[in-house]
């Protein structure tokens, strides 16, 4: 049986989905669709390592070649710490893991699920006061240090955290909307005769449209990139 998945969707497949960017892309799977478009090589991926590459040749038939140290060296798998006596709660690490591997609440201690960190680093440089440092926890490194179901889940985790993202934004944007609506409506019932002056409400309706017309725009923008993921498995440019 042909196997009817995309080049991009079966590079992605093989990428330990670290979701790190340290390939220079935004994520594993904008990477697997560069490769596939031939935009990137198949050695930009250090916690895949060598036999990342291996397993990329192997898929897109491509020559093997030597980790490119531009991206970074193949390293044994790190897992994130939080000193607790330093951490301030500003929650910049939580928003930075793209795994949600990071618990707390703003001005309330965060903490690393070690099970669920991926070792990305992402949470590191965000942080105000340095209180997070990466900890090898493997001798090995590469795929030796990780496993296809450590990626599943955190690809699975990703996923769902995109999904909600998109949906907290799209609901932020209504309530906006609905604010918007909502302050349209007291201000057109004014009679411009009692108001302080006609010029000032007439701005102040034209501000209220603009803030409602890119409120509509945005849920208009939601949707089609919602649909285009659900077509192509990819986020639009």
């Amino acid at each position: 049986m042909s196997d009817l998945r995309t080049l991009a969707d079966r590079i992605e497949d093989v990428l330990p989905q670290t979701q790190c960017t340290k390939c220079g892309f935004d994520g594993c799977r904008p990477y697997a669709q560069a490769i596939a478009d031939g935009a990137a090589e198949i050695n930009q991926c250090p916690p895949g390592g060598a036999e990342g590459i291996a397993r990329l040749s192997a898929v897109t038939g491509r020559k093997v070649i030597p980790l490119n140290p531009i991206n970074g060296l193949e390293r044994p798998r790190a897992v994130a710490y939080i000193d607790a006596s330093l951490c301030i709660g500003c929650t910049l690490c939580i928003q930075a893991c793209p795994v949600d591997a990071i618990v707390g609440a703003a001005k309330l201690m965060h903490t690393i699920v070690p099970d669920l960190c991926t070792g990305c680093d992402l949470c590191v440089n965000p942080c105000p006061v340095d209180c997070i440092v990466m900890y090898p926890v493997t001798e090995t490194t590469g795929w030796a240090a990780w496993s296809q179901p450590d990626a599943d889940a955190a690809r699975e985790r990703h996923d769902f955290r995109t999904v909600r993202l998109q949906r907290e934004k799209q609901e932020n944007d209504e309530r906006l909307a609905a604010k918007a609506h909502s302050k349209m409506e007291v201000v057109n019932a004014i009679d411009p005769a009692d108001a302080a002056s006609a010029e000032a409400l007439a701005r102040k309706k034209a501000i209220i449209a603009a803030a409602m017309e890119r409120a509509r725009a945005k849920k208009e923008a939601a949707a089609a990139e919602a649909a285009a993921t659900s077509q192509n498995g990819t986020k639009p440019e």
